[in-house]
C-alpha cells in the first residue's frame, strides 16, 4: 500500500461513524466534505468535444487533465520529473475534475449508481511500469465517495506524452439513476 492510500485510509478511518461502518453520510457531497475536498469549477472545452455525453443511464466523461487551484496544467513524466505520489494527486485532480463535470452534467452526484469504468493515461518513463499505482490516486477517491458504487474497472496505460505535458489523463463511465 502506498503512502498516498495509507494516508487516504486512515484519514477516513478516522471520520466520524466511519470506524465503526456507519458513514458520515451516505451522500458523496457529504462525503466530499467530510474529506476536506470541494468541486473544481469545471474547465472550459478546449477542442471540438463536449465533457460529457450522456446515453441512457450511462454517463461517458471526457478526459481530464490535472490543473491547479489556479489552472495551471500539472505537468510531468513519472518517475523522471514527477514522483509517483506527485503523479496520484494529480489522478486525484482528475478525480475531482470528473465529479465536478459529472454533478454539471446530472445536477446532483446523489444519481449516480455505480462508477462503471476508469481510464487513466500517465505520462511516464520507458521502463516504468506501476501505473496501477499512480491510478490509485483517483480509485481511492472514487471508493472513499461512492463507497462500493465507486468500484470499477479500469485500464492505466503509460503513454510518452499528454496534452500540455500533462503528467495523467483521466476519463470515465458513470451509470446514474434517471
Amino acid at each position: 500500500m502506498t503512502l498516498a492510500s495509507r494516508l487516504l485510509l486512515t484519514a477516513l478511518l478516522t471520520l466520524p461513524g466511519l470506524a465503526c461502518g456507519a458513514p458520515a453520510s451516505d451522500h458523496p457531497e457529504a462525503k466530499l466534505a467530510a474529506l476536506g475536498l470541494t468541486l473544481p469549477t469545471p474547465a472550459p472545452v478546449v477542442a471540438n468535444y463536449v465533457p460529457a455525453v450522456r446515453s441512457g443511464n450511462l454517463v461517458f466523461l471526457a478526459g481530464q487533465i490535472p490543473r491547479s487551484a489556479d489552472g495551471k496544467v500539472i505537468v510531468g513524466k513519472v518517475p523522471t520529473t514527477a514522483s509517483e505520489e506527485q503523479g496520484q494527486a494529480a489522478a486525484r485532480t482528475c478525480a475531482l475534475q470528473l465529479l465536478a463535470a459529472l454533478k454539471a452534467e446530472i445536477g446532483d452526484l446523489g444519481k449516480v449508481r455505480r462508477v462503471v469504468r476508469v481510464g487513466g493515461f500517465i505520462q511516464s518513463a520507458d521502463t516504468f511500469t506501476q501505473q496501477p499505482k499512480v491510478l490509485n490516486g483517483c480509485s481511492d477517491l472514487l471508493v472513499a465517495v461512492f463507497g462500493d458504487r465507486g468500484r470499477h474497472a479500469r485500464a492505466a496505460v503509460g503513454v510518452n506524452a499528454l496534452p500540455a505535458g500533462a503528467v495523467v489523463e483521466v476519463e470515465m463511465v458513470v451509470e446514474v439513476a434517471d
